[in-house]
């Protein structure tokens, strides 16, 4: 086999694990779609590279508003690698105790709100912080992980506890140990992660499953199109709904946070 075939069939492996895991997506599917039917949203965080599957969420094309993206730059930055903003940096910050009660102190949040919390290995200590907030609030969360990899890994808590600990379900990317997945003659180390593909496909099937609930629910989302598919005047409609849609779900994330002042009262 060339390094492209076994790569690909490291794929195939992953969306088996996944296929498997049906019930378990619908599950938090329902829990998503509660929360967006009660005008909440669900929140989506991930620190480095699992900022790909937030944004994989929304917002993009074949998506729609109800989630909550919550993307922090010093945590995911990484073009520059090194120097000022650089990576080792980032690394740094996903294992400050308290960065997580920071970040989520700017919402107000609810128990009828979700949230999907993303590591590859669910053991920084940021994710884990993240659940265990959102949890403390009557927040359901599910987990997105690489099961494998997790159980292998120590955690950065020194309680020992791992994103995991704090999860209502668990979805598994069905990556390896290490993620990497080639195995290259005369090279002593694996490359070409898996993680990124296994969590891609089970955000869209999370978000195939709540679009079909929500439409059964009367409630079809506004989902953004290209103007190939629907025409550029339904696809400007649908832009415009869309992101005024996710403007007014996050409003009410703000609008009773924090101190009361006057303008509270005024609301």
């Amino acid at each position: 086999m060339t390094v492209t075939e076994v790569y690909l069939s490291k794929c195939q492996h992953i969306l088996q694990t996944i296929q498997q895991q049906q019930p378990h997506i619908q599950q938090a599917a329902q829990w998503f779609a509660d929360s967006i039917l009660a005008g909440r949203m669900v929140h989506v965080f991930g620190s480095g590279h699992s900022r790909i599957m937030v944004e994989e969420m929304w917002p993009r094309y074949g998506s729609f508003a109800g989630f909550n993206p919550i993307v922090e730059l010093s945590l995911t930055f990484h073009n520059l690698v090194v120097g000022a903003n650089g990576q080792r940096q980032a690394m740094f910050l996903e294992n400050v105790s308290g960065l997580a009660d920071r970040i989520l102190r700017n919402f107000d949040l609810s128990s009828q709100d979700t949230a999907l919390v993303i590591s590859s290995s669910g053991t920084n200590i940021v994710p884990v912080e993240m659940a265990e907030i959102f949890q403390k609030n009557g927040i359901k969360v599910v987990a997105l992980v690489t099961k494998e990899h997790s159980e292998a890994s120590s955690s950065k808590r020194t309680d020992g506890k791992k994103l995991t600990d704090f999860a209502d379900l668990v979805l598994d990317t069905g990556a390896p140990v290490g993620d990497a997945m080639v195995t290259v003659d005369g090279l002593d180390t694996p490359v070409s992660p898996g993680s990124t593909v296994g969590g891609a496909a089970i955000v869209n099937c999370l978000k195939a499953e709540t679009a079909q609930l929500l439409t059964q629910a009367g409630r079809p989302p506004k989902v953004l199109s290209a103007a190939a598919v629907v025409g550029s005047e339904r696809a400007v409609e649908l832009f415009e709904a869309a992101y005024d849609e996710h403007a007014h779900r996050l409003a009410k994330m703000y609008q009773q946070v924090g101190v009361p002042s006057y303008v509270s009262d005024l609301l």
